[in-house]
Order: C-alpha cells, then structure tokens, then sequence
C-alpha cells in the first residue's frame, strides 16, 4: 500500500440559497482527474440527486452545479488534505479538515448529510461544533456500497432530504 499525501482541489458548490450541506469525505481520484464531485461513473450520486427532482442525469459539471444550486443543494468534502491510498476511504490518515464557515457562513444552510459512514465520522470527530445544523449520516453512492440499491438509496435520501427542501412528486 502506498499512501499519498493529497490536497482538495476544487471549490465547494453553494450559494446563498443553499439550504442542505452534502458532504463527501475526500475526492476519488477520478473526481480529483475530473476536478469534480462524484467523477467516478459508478458512483451513484448524480442519478440519484436528477432522481430525487425528477430532473436529467447532468453530465457536464455545469449542469451539475445548477442542478444541485437550483435545488438549494451544496456539496463539499469534510477534508481539505490527507494521506491516501487511491481513493480507499478506509486508508485516510493525517487529515486537515475543511472549514466549514466557509459555507455555513455564506449560505442558509438548514441541515448537514455525509454521504457514507466515513463522511460522517470524519465530519463528527473533525468539524462538529455546538451551534452548527443538525447533521444526518445518509448511505454510501460509491459504488463500493452495493448492498443498497439505487431505488432504496433515492428513497432514503429523498426521505431526508424533505423536511428542509421541497420536493414534488
């Protein structure tokens, strides 16, 4: 095992209307080839976020960051730099966290979702502070969680997601 020692490349997506933080835990190293979320094509979550608003798979980052913001959806990662073995959630050490004012300060963040158990826990033991929104672990996209279905995950995080967005059936 090699590790590697990698920085966050790329901006969160947000804006002022943001009312809901998904957060990863670091890029996959397609998303860091990409220089975007979710790059890897198995990976689950642009089909389920186009599924929850009944809208297209996006495929240009674009379109994908007008979908999320037309949603009042933001995305980030819960690590700014770390040690890594490819993109092996389990290998990460020497973590610097992101900070996440940098968003809770510039948008209406309602409620806080770590897309995965690693997210969450890194999210937990790194960025949690008295006063932050109330923050939810939602199952994994990566395609590494094949246990859950893309139907099961879309109703999970469409269940959610639904006290602070709305969303139509």
């Amino acid at each position: 095992m090699e590790y590697t020692h990698v920085k966050h490349t790329f901006l969160p997506v947000y804006n002022e209307e943001s009312r809901i933080l998904i957060l990863g835990s670091f890029p996959s190293v397609k998303s860091r080839e990409n220089q975007f979320y979710y790059g890897h094509p198995q990976n689950r979550f642009w089909k389920l976020i186009a599924g929850i608003f009944n809208e297209p798979v996006p495929q240009t980052i674009e379109k994908k960051k007008d979908l999320l913001l037309t949603h009042q959806i933001a995305v980030w990662d819960v690590i700014d730099s770390c040690d890594i073995v490819g993109s092996s959630d389990s290998s990460i050490k020497n973590v610097v966290p992101n900070d996440m004012n940098v968003i809770l300060s510039g948008a209406d963040i309602q409620g806080i979702f770590a897309n995965g158990g690693k997210a969450y826990q890194l999210f937990v033991k790194y960025c949690s502070k008295e006063g932050m929104p109330p923050v939810g672990k939602l199952p994994s996209t990566s395609p590494a969680n094949a246990a859950w279905s893309l139907e099961h995950l879309t109703a999970e995080w469409k269940a959610a997601f639904g006290m602070y967005l709305e969303i139509t059936e």
